[in-house]
Order: structure tokens, then C-alpha cells, then sequence
């Protein structure tokens, strides 16, 4: 016989050494007992300090519930039947609780038939903060550990499951925020699936692929604004509903197989059950709401998110899957967010390999100390390899993580066995090893130690290995595969290609751009028409199919930007040289050439293999000036120096005339564009000014400028020509490029949001979309700061674009289309000089051109030279038959075109596809990080800087901000601050904050989780303020803002804010932001409130 014994404790620990997310705790620590008996019963209740309950370990089943608990109070009351008083094995809980009620942990309770029932109750919808009642089991005389999670199901079941669309398949992601929150992308459902708490996260990582089953409906919790917290009495009444529904499964299951038991606990009986009819019953066991006959054959014309027992009947009978069923729910209860729990792994996030983070040695070396104390050996003769190290993620998704020491790098042991402390401020790279049900936190190993924390080359070198970015030096293999210099084009090559060597083309890229892959030309017709050309570089002639340079490419699948430099995909020599568009120089080209008029409209098009020589590089700023007429032709000497040279027969009047007239038709093309329903979030990008050693000293806010809009607007027109040429001839093996339709709720919110403010927004379509959006430019022309913010608020409920194979089963042709462009195909073409699905294009247009030769010439006629001209581009030009492109003679041509060039199959392209996907999400990653990264630097030198910020959200807790200087938006947590009193108005969402002088309302931590007022607000004292400001005396007048603020340490331009402070949606602040971390943590930039208060 064997038994628990069970602490109530005011503070949660362990009572062995081991770790949990506060850190360590001191397996040998005293605590202070006190037992009750009574008659009756044992009682475990928030009143107690102390108490101990021994229970017969042989009567503990795997399950529990909460519901007897829930219901009395927090009370659990055993009989005395139930317990021998003996020294036993103890359970170890020791997990948080809010308001004393036990999350995350076996509760114990009495059935009916004098039993235990024990189960790890999931954490509900509730902050990480802890006050009141904690359980503290402790384990005696016993190796056995406790389980914090359950067991995943066997791969078998879930493969099973998953096929039989029984267990949804779902991406992970967690809420940066609060890491409690993880939200689940399912395919085919418009809303994400919640996963609260560590427990129903069941130790899955972002971007993880998992199996989750999703719980009854009655469970489900109201939808959160952006600035609000989840609701606790809902997450209460959900572990005592859970719990309820796993009792009457488990009295139910007797005589199953245990695959069945297992399958049935998860995915049947204990969430959504349905019967045979296509009933849905919102109980935790659909036989026994079957079993009432008021519900057998009832339905409900309202039905109540609260009635447990209640059915929900689908409109539809045939739905088939647990996806459709979960849909049909969704439109139920629109107003409810749907909940799950994560029951297995079904492929592991590539993240795992790539943590990194810092180390916490100290609590190590303290605990090594204290075994020294009591150890004989001498000083030097310690064990280093025993104990474990924590380990903090940079990233706030992932946990606390152990490390075993004996697993650490050999340097790192040697700075150990030394006490060097500065082992804290490197920053490393780990991987996960293992996450065991009797873990709470996961064990890792590390297996890179970057440099100091606050090293920019080290902190680089951490965003590209958290990405998991190829950074390395190209290999001989792949160097191998390129042409040796100097280029030597093959005559046979020139011959099979258009020469176009004698058309002004010319490149309009940064200034400082070296891979030039986008060329144009345009020349006038007799007409009045036009001939516009796109010409790129053709890569696809140096990169073969299955060639080691192409599997690297592949693997790459992007180049990647990091402001002062990039890791290109391709070798530099082929990037920046070979097939760079260099002017002055023969380079292989695809050309896409379209007839256009003077109203923008596309009237033919012509697709070549081409050989060019571009005559000139043209900056952004070049063409502006141009275009803006400030570029004088006629007196070019004098500004020489700032202009690139020209190169073969063309002066600069027939570019400058190219220029001016390929910015009329595409500001044309661009109006024709929007007419059709495009979107655009047009907002100015924030650009860093670096000095002489690369440190960032200021920024400032930069806009796209015609020049920009000229090149994008004949890409775009390339990459949809591509698309639509590609996918007829290969209907099911193109690859395009989708955007799907924005999330239907976020963009019901930023509708809500517009009215609310008395802007009028129309979300029926794109088009009105679009329509509203510059409606409301125009209505907030005198407050740009707004429009930006708006455009920041538009932008969130839109979707990721993604690269997609048309022979994915996944898709249908009503999923191709692009929503912010408008189009039903899209693909890219015209960068294949740093993304791989370009190259993977250029390949199919390759292959449609020489199937387009090889039919033509079985089919050509001579009598008929117009039919010859209309067949000589029956599949590239702007009008084709369909009924020859589907013609036997036709699909033989494109087979053994298709087989020559090596395309992949619509498998194999899928696959490709997902790669470019995760790829391109990744270099983004990098981009916003290293964005971060500069900005941190900037303000580190800053120390302070003072701004104006515009407040975006708020609630009782924190409130969303928008700083329009630096275009980043921050938060402020104010909750649970000593010395500041918070007032929230719900009816009005006004937050009123007042200085309480060492008062805090609603206190909901212990003492030593509360922030100080510092944290919060940097306060000032206006005497101190005015006292600056007199001592500069007469030299004030002569000073500028930004030379005073250096002089007196405080800001002239934003003046502070007073207590009481009265803040509403969209209302303006002064704040304060400065850098944190580096050496002692993840770098970090905070927003405190700029207030001016004479308690300072």
C-alpha cells in the first residue's frame, strides 16, 4: 500500500531539487506542517495554512475531477475509510493557482462509490500570477516522479485518427505575450483554436504540426479584444465541466481493448460527441445525453452555449468530418473562441534544433557551494558535472529549459570550474533533447556559444541560427557547376535566342544594389501604341535541374537581408556577376514584351529567350529626378559626377524620354489596377542613418516615390503574365503564388474599430475595402500619424501569401486567387537572382517556349502566313485556343519539353513549394529582427529618447502603443504597480491613472511580483524641470531642441504628463523609451509613461 500526502501552502515550491519556471528550489529547505483530524472527514481548504491528507496510493485511478471541488468552495473532503496513516509515497503537485482555485494539478475528490478519482486538470483562461491556495504534494521514500502531462497517443492512432478525420491536424503557434496562449491555424476553419495552459499545450513548441481534439462547446470562452485577459470564471467552470465529462467516460469504458480506451477518452467521449444522426451533443459523454429522451429528438431554434446537455443539430447530416462539424459550431457561436487540447506530435518544429538564449549560473554555483559546506573533499575535488543549469530563450514563445551539466561545451566548464560568472552574458544556441510527461519545463543541450550578449556580430549571428539560415560559405561542389570567367557565350545559344543588344534597356534598382535582375525597355509605335518591355536575368540557364548549385539554391531558397549586407542564395559570382544585368555587358534574358495604349490596357503580349546589353544602371533617385523634370539633358555636364555612365549608341534625352513615358502608362496601369478592387498599405518604412563604424545614430521615415511604383508596376504586370501563361499549359504542376481572404472576424473588429471613430468602412469586398480606405486618406489628410496607424490596423487581419503547386489536392482553382491584388493567378518571375520559386518559373516558361517550337513545327501550314503568325504563339500570347492547347499534338510537345528541362512532378512541387514558404517566413524573421536589433543599438546610445506615441488599445491591464517616429508599436503594463492606482471604464474604455503614493488597487500578486511606479513612468519634477532650463540662461536662445535636451538630460520638444492621467483610444502621450538587456538578458526596447509629478 502506498499513499499521498498533500501541503496547502501560501507560496508554491518544491520539496525536491529540481526546476521549475521560477527557477530553483532547495530540495533540502524545511517547511512547517500541521496536520487537522476530525471525525468526519480530512479537509483541504484555501482557510488552512498546513495540512497533510494520506491516501492509499492503490485507490488512486488515472483520472480526477474538480467538480466536487468547484462546487464547495475549493473543499475537498475524504472519508475516513479512504486513508491509512503510514509513511507512504507522496504526490508532488506544486502548480499556480489564482484566486484559490487549483489549476494544473491532480485535485483529489470522493465519488460515489467511496474511490478516489484523480486527473491532471487542464489550466484554464487565467494569468500566470498566483495568490492563495497552492498544493504541495512531496513524494516520500519513492523514485517514482509526478506526471505534469498526459501521454501522447501512439502514432498509429493518430494516423488512423487524422485519416479518418477524427483528430484535427493543426500548426502551433504561441502568443508572444502570454506563452499560456497558443492558438492553433486548422485548415478549412475560419477561427483558431485556443490551447490555454501548459497542461493542453501538452508540450508542444511553435510551429510545431500537432493533433488536437477540441473540447464541447459549453467550454469555449467569449473572444478577447486586443487588450483584454481571459476570462477566470469561465476557465473555472471549464476543469470542473472537463472533469464531470471524464468520469463519465471512465464509468463507461469497461471491457474495451486499451487502443480503444485511449482513442475513445480523447476523441470521443470526453469533447465533441456525435451521433450517428448528426446530432452534436455538447456533453461530456454523447450516450448519456441520448439517454434523456427530452433530447433525442429536440431542437433548439436558440441554442445555449450554457445547457451542457443540449444538442446542436447540423444543417447538413452528411457532414462527414470532425473539421466540418467544428465549423458548423464555429457559425453557432460566432462570439465564442473554440478550445482544444494537444494529444501528439505530428512533426516536430525545426525551432527545437534552434534555441537560443542565456544561461543562469548563478543559482548553480549556489547550490554547489552549499554541497561543498558539507562536502570532505577538498575545494578543488568537487563534482562538476552534476546539476543542472537553466537555460532563458531570447524568444518569449519558448520555456525555460534545463541543462544537464555534464552536457555542456568544454569551455564553458572550464570558465565554471573557475566561478567565472560572465558565462551569463554569452548568448547560445541549444536544441531540445527531451520533454518527458514528468517534466514540467523541457531538458536541452547547447551546442554554440555566440559572443557576448550585447556583440552586434553575436547577436547577428543568433537571429540567423534562430532562423535556422544558411550563412555558411558555398561549397566546391556548387562553385563547380558555374562557368569560368571571363563569360563566353556559346554561338549556339546566341543563335536560339531573340537579340535585343540594339534596344535602350536599362536597370532602376538601389543605389546600392549589385544583383540587377529586372531590366526595361519601351519603344513607340507608328499607331500611338506602345511596346513595353520586361526583360530578367535568366537564370535558370546557369542553374540546372538536380545540379549541387541548385540544391543549394534550393535549400537556401531566398537571399536574406540584414540592412548592411545580405547572404545571397546564389554564389556572388553568379548573383552579383554572371547573370547580373550589368550594363555595358552581353547577359542572358527572359523578355516578356506587351503591346500597351495610352489607357493602360494590355493588348498583346510575346514571351523570348533573349540576349541584351543594358546601356545604363539607374538609381530610384536617378529616375525620380527624371521624372520630376529636374534632370537637365541639356546641361548634364555639370552634374556628371552623379550620374552613371552610359554605355553603346544611346543618349541620355532617349532614356530620360524611356523613363517619362514607362511612368505614364504605369501610373495608367496602376489606376486600372485599383479600379478592379487592389489593395494597398502603403505606410512610410523606417530607415537607420549609420556612422563610420556601423552604429545607427538616428532615423527617419521614408516613402515610396514614383520611381518605386514605375518598376513595381511592370513586375506585377510580368508575374501575372507568367502565371496565366504557366498554368494553362501546365494546369495541374505551375507554381503560383495565393493570397487568401482576410480573417473574417479581425476584419469585422477593424470595422468596429473605424466606426467607433466615426470613419466609414465598407469591408463587402476588396474593392470597397479599397474604396473606404481612401476615402479615409482624404478625411485624414491633415493627420498622416492616424492614416498610418489605420494602415497598421488594416494590415492585421489579412493572411499570409504562400506558394502553392496547382496540382495540390489541398486547393481548388476558387483558392488561386490573390486577394490584395485583385487577380485569380499569380506567380514570381521576375527575382531569380534571390528566390528560388522564379527560378523553378522561368524553367516552366522554358519549357512552353520549346514545346511552343516543337508543335509548331509539325503543324506549321505555308499557304496561310496570318494563321502561322496566330500559331507562333498559340501558347505564349495573350489570346489561345483552348481547344489546341488540350490537342494530343499540343500535350506531346509540352511532355517532352517538360521531361527535357527536368520539372518537378505536382508532388515533388508541393513540397518545394512549402520550403519556399517556410524559407521566405524566416528571412522575414530575420528582417523585422535585425530591425530590432538596430533599433536597440540606436536607443542604447540614445540612452533616452523622448517621443509621442498614439495609443492603438487599452484595457485594465496594459495599453498598446504606436510610436509614428519609429514606426513600432510597443506595450505599457501598468496592472499591479506599487504606487499607482488603475481605473478602468468599460462603458467608455477610458483608463484613468493616478498616483497613489505607495497604494495598489486590485492586488492580485504577492508582494514581491508587483512592479515599482519607475517601471511604469519616468517621473520628473517640474521644479528640477524649470531649474534645467533657467541655468542655460541666454545660451538657451542660441541652442536647438535636440542640443538643449543633451545639455539638460531631459526633452523641450514633448512636454510630460500629469497625474491624474486620462487616456482614450487614440489619444496622444508622452513617453520615454530606452534599451534593455544584452549583457544581462534578451536586448529589449521598453516604453515607459513621460510624467511630470512633484512626488518624484
Amino acid at each position: 500500500m502506498g499513499g499521498v500526502i498533500v501541503e496547502s501552502s501560501r507560496v508554491a515550491t518544491h520539496t525536491t531539487d529540481f526546476v521549475d519556471e521560477g527557477g530553483f528550489k532547495d530540495g533540502n529547505k524545511k517547511k512547517k506542517r500541521r496536520s487537522r483530524r476530525s471525525k468526519t472527514n480530512y479537509s483541504l481548504s484555501a482557510s488552512s495554512s498546513v495540512s497533510e491528507i494520506l491516501v492509499d496510493e492503490s485507490t488512486l485511478p488515472r483520472g480526477i475531477s474538480s467538480s466536487q471541488q468547484a462546487s464547495s468552495g475549493n473543499q475537498i473532503s475524504l472519508a475516513d475509510d479512504d486513508f491509512v496513516c503510514r509513511s507512504i509515497p507522496t504526490l508532488h503537485l506544486n502548480e499556480e493557482t489564482v484566486n484559490g482555485n487549483i489549476q494544473n494539478q491532480p485535485l483529489i475528490s470522493h465519488n460515489l462509490d467511496e474511490s478516489i478519482i484523480s486527473k491532471s486538470v487542464p489550466e484554464g483562461l487565467v494569468n500566470e500570477e498566483t495568490d492563495g491556495l497552492v498544493l504541495i504534494p512531496r513524494r516520500v521514500n519513492s523514485h517514482t516522479r509526478p506526471k505534469y502531462f498526459p501521454p501522447y497517443l501512439s502514432a498509429d492512432v493518430v494516423s488512423k485518427a487524422l485519416e479518418a478525420s477524427e483528430l484535427l491536424r493543426a500548426l502551433f503557434h504561441v502568443n508572444a505575450h502570454n506563452r499560456v496562449e497558443a492558438y492553433c491555424k486548422v485548415d478549412g476553419v475560419p477561427t483558431d483554436v485556443l490551447i490555454s495552459g501548459v497542461v493542453a499545450q501538452n508540450r508542444a513548441f511553435e510551429g510545431d504540426i500537432v493533433a488536437i481534439v477540441i473540447d464541447p462547446p459549453s467550454l469555449w470562452p467569449k473572444m478577447k479584444g486586443p487588450n483584454e485577459t481571459l476570462d477566470e470564471s469561465a476557465c473555472q467552470a471549464s476543469c470542473s465541466e472537463q472533469s464531470e465529462a471524464l468520469m463519465l467516460c471512465r464509468g463507461s469504458s469497461k471491457g474495451k481493448s486499451k487502443l480503444e480506451l485511449d482513442f475513445e477518452h480523447v476523441c470521443s467521449v470526453d469533447y465533441l460527441g456525435f451521433s450517428e444522426d448528426g446530432t452534436c451533443y455538447e456533453t461530456g459523454s454523447s450516450s448519456a445525453a441520448m439517454a434523456d429522451n427530452r433530447y433525442v429528438n429536440g431542437v433548439s431554434d436558440q441554442p445555449s452555449i450554457h445547457d451542457s446537455t443540449k444538442p446542436c443539430y447540423c444543417d447538413d447530416y452528411k457532414l462527414v468530418n470532425i473539421c466540418e462539424k467544428l465549423c458548423h459550431l464555429v457559425s453557432l457561436f460566432p462570439s465564442r473562441r473554440p478550445t482544444g487540447r494537444v494529444v501528439a506530435i505530428v512533426a516536430g518544429s525545426s525551432r527545437r534544433d534552434s534555441i537560443v538564449g542565456f544561461l543562469s549560473v548563478k543559482q548553480w554555483f549556489n547550490s554547489r557551494d552549499m554541497k561543498r559546506k558539507d562536502s570532505k573533499k577538498p575545494k578543488h575535488q568537487s563534482n562538476l558535472n552534476q546539476g543542472y543549469i537553466l537555460l532563458t530563450p531570447t524568444d518569449p514563445k519558448f520555456t525555460k529549459m534545463t541543462v544537464p551539466v555534464v552536457n555542456l561545451p568544454i569551455s564553458i566548464k572550464k570558465r565554471l570550474e573557475v566561478g567565472d560568472l560572465t558565462v551569463e552574458n554569452d548568448i547560445v544556441a541549444a536544441k531540445v533533447v527531451d520533454w518527458a510527461e514528468d517534466c514540467y519545463i523541457p531538458e536541452a543541450c547547447v551546442i554554440q556559444i555566440f559572443g557576448r550578449g550585447s556583440d552586434v556580430e553575436a547577436l547577428i549571428a543568433a537571429i540567423l541560427f534562430d532562423n535556422a539560415i544558411v550563412a555558411s560559405e558555398f561549397s566546391s561542389e556548387t562553385l563547380a557547376c558555374l562557368p569560368r570567367l571571363p563569360l563566353e557565350l556559346p554561338p549556339k545559344e546566341l543563335q536560339s535566342r531573340r537579340d535585343l543588344r540594339n534596344l535602350c534597356i536599362f536597370t532602376i534598382d538601389p543605389d546600392t544594389a549589385s544583383d540587377l535582375d529586372d531590366a526595361l525597355s519601351v519603344e513607340s509605335l507608328s499607331n500611338g501604341d506602345f511596346r513595353v518591355g520586361v526583360h530578367i536575368a535568366d537564370v535558370s540557364y546557369f542553374v540546372l535541374p538536380n545540379t549541387s548549385l541548385d540544391i543549394d539554391a534550393q535549400i537556401r531558397s531566398t537571399s536574406v537581408y540584414l540592412l548592411q549586407h545580405k547572404i545571397p542564395m546564389l554564389p556572388p559570382v553568379l548573383s552579383d556577376n554572371l547573370a547580373s544585368l550589368k550594363p555595358g555587358v552581353d547577359r542572358f534574358a527572359f523578355s516578356i514584351f506587351w503591346r500597351i495604349n495610352s489607357m493602360g490596357e494590355v493588348l498583346d503580349h510575346w514571351i523570348y529567350r533573349t540576349i541584351i546589353r543594358s546601356c545604363c544602371k539607374l538609381s530610384y533617385e536617378h529616375a525620380q529626378e527624371i521624372i520630376d523634370g529636374a534632370f537637365d539633358v541639356q546641361d548634364f555636364s555639370q552634374c556628371r559626377n552623379h550620374w552613371p555612365e552610359l554605355y553603346g549608341q544611346f543618349e541620355w534625352r532617349d532614356v530620360t524620354k524611356s523613363v517619362k513615358i514607362l511612368n505614364d502608362l504605369a501610373n495608367m496601369l496602376k489606376l486600372n489596377r485599383f479600379k478592379g478592387g487592389v489593395l494597398s498599405f502603403e505606410s512610410p518604412k523606417i530607415v537607420f542613418l549609420f556612422d563610420e563604424e556601423g552604429v545607427p545614430y538616428d532615423t527617419m521615415l521614408l516613402g515610396r516615390k514614383d520611381s518605386n511604383f514605375l518598376v513595381e508596376e511592370f513586375m506585377l504586370l510580368a508575374n501575372l503574365t507568367a502565371a496565366e501563361v504557366i498554368t494553362r499549359a501546365y494546369p495541374s504542376h505551375a507554381l503560383l503564388r495565393r493570397h487568401p481572404e482576410p480573417n473574417s472576424r479581425k476584419l469585422k473588429d477593424f470595422e468596429s474599430f473605424c466606426d467607433k471613430h466615426g470613419l466609414a468602412l465598407n469591408i463587402s469586398s476588396s474593392v470597397d475595402l479599397h474604396r473606404s480606405l481612401e476615402h479615409i486618406r482624404l478625411e485624414l489628410k491633415n493627420d498622416p500619424g492616424l492614416f498610418n496607424i489605420l494602415m497598421s490596423y488594416a494590415a492585421r487581419p489579412m493572411q499570409l501569401a504562400e506558394y502553392f503547386c496547382t496540382g495540390d489536392l489541398r486547393y481548388t482553382d476558387t483558392d488561386w486567387g490573390h486577394y490584395a491584388l485583385a487577380v485569380p493567378r499569380y506567380t514570381h518571375f521576375t527575382s531569380p537572382l534571390r528566390r528560388y520559386p522564379d527560378i523553378l518559373v522561368h524553367r516552366m516558361l522554358a519549357a512552353i517556349v520549346e514545346a511552343e517550337i516543337i508543335y509548331l513545327e509539325g503543324i506549321r501550314t505555308f499557304e496561310d502566313p496570318i494563321r502561322n503568325e496566330v500559331l507562333s504563339r498559340c501558347f505564349t500570347g495573350l489570346c489561345f485556343d483552348e481547344h489546341e492547347i488540350r490537342s494530343v499534338k499540343a500535350q506531346e510537345a509540352l511532355s517532352i519539353s517538360a521531361s527535357k528541362l527536368k520539372l518537378p512532378c505536382a508532388e515533388t512541387l508541393a513540397d518545394v513549394a512549402a520550403r519556399c514558404n517556410e524559407r521566405k517566413l524566416a528571412a522575414r524573421h530575420v528582417k523585422d529582427a535585425t530591425n530590432k536589433l538596430y533599433m536597440w543599438l540606436f536607443l542604447k546610445k540614445k540612452e533616452i529618447l523622448y517621443s509621442e506615441a498614439r495609443v492603438l488599445g487599452l484595457g485594465p491591464r496594459f495599453m498598446s502603443i504606436y510610436i509614428s517616429k519609429l514606426a513600432i508599436e510597443l506595450r505599457i503594463y501598468y496592472d499591479e504597480t506599487e504606487g499607482l492606482t488603475v481605473e478602468w471604464l468599460e462603458s467608455t474604455s477610458t483608463l484613468i491613472l493616478s498616483h497613489s503614493m505607495g497604494k495598489r488597487s486590485n492586488r492580485k500578486t504577492s508582494p514581491g511580483k508587483c512592479k515599482v511606479l519607475e517601471e511604469v513612468a519616468l517621473l520628473i519634477n517640474p521644479t528640477d524641470l524649470k531649474l534645467d532650463l533657467d541655468s542655460l540662461g541666454n545660451l538657451g536662445e542660441e541652442l536647438e531642441d535636440s542640443q538643449k535636451n543633451e545639455l539638460i538630460g531631459h526633452d523641450i520638444q514633448h512636454k510630460p504628463a500629469v497625474f491624474p492621467l486620462t487616456v482614450n483610444l487614440l489619444s496622444k502621450i508622452p513617453i520615454a523609451l530606452h534599451a534593455v538587456g544584452g549583457d544581462d538578458g534578451p536586448i529589449n526596447i521598453v516604453a515607459r509613461l513621460y510624467i511630470s509629478s512633484y512626488f518624484q
